[in-house]
């Protein structure tokens, strides 16, 4: 019995289920220019090709590791053309992995701060909880995003 061939063209849907990524997340990988626009079929249905899914893939497993999506859009561009260079690639992933540093001190930052809040807590059934109070009197979000450059401090 002889082999049929691999199907060229598929459907989205049975795009995102091989690739384990949904629908619309595909629609708007394409919208954004991370993966390129799929042709149509005359009935207007996007047709994927074997390349798509190693796109998506490329782009799910690159977000599993923390890289944005412009860093992958960048990343891709580089392979589309093959014209990168191991440094190019190097150099975008040294970026990422600098990122990925200044995250763990955030959160390194994070966790002294909460486990100093934490440990003012008795954990009794009393009204005042120093967790909640300390919540309350924290500067709103976009406050302290923003760090004064003459004083160190938020504000």
């Amino acid at each position: 019995m002889a082999k049929t061939a691999a199907k060229a063209e598929f459907p989205i849907g049975a795009l995102a289920k091989e690739s384990a990524v949904n629908i619309e997340t595909i629609r708007y990988y394409e919208k954004i220019g991370v993966m390129p626009k799929a042709p149509r079929s005359a009935g207007g249905y996007r047709l994927y090709a074997p390349e798509h899914l190693k796109w998506l893939t490329f782009i799910r497993r690159g977000r599993e590791l923390g890289f944005s999506l412009d860093e992958l859009r960048d990343l891709l561009h580089l392979v589309d053309g093959h014209a990168y260079s191991c440094a190019e690639v190097r150099a975008l992933t040294l970026d990422h992995v600098a990122g990925i540093r200044q995250k763990i001190a955030d959160l390194k930052r994070l966790e002294r701060v909460m486990t100093s809040v934490a440990s003012q807590c008795s954990g009794r059934k009393i009204p005042d909880c120093p967790v909640i109070d300390a919540l309350f009197q924290a500067a709103p979000a976009t406050a302290r995003s923003r760090r004064s450059k003459t004083r160190g401090r938020y504000v």
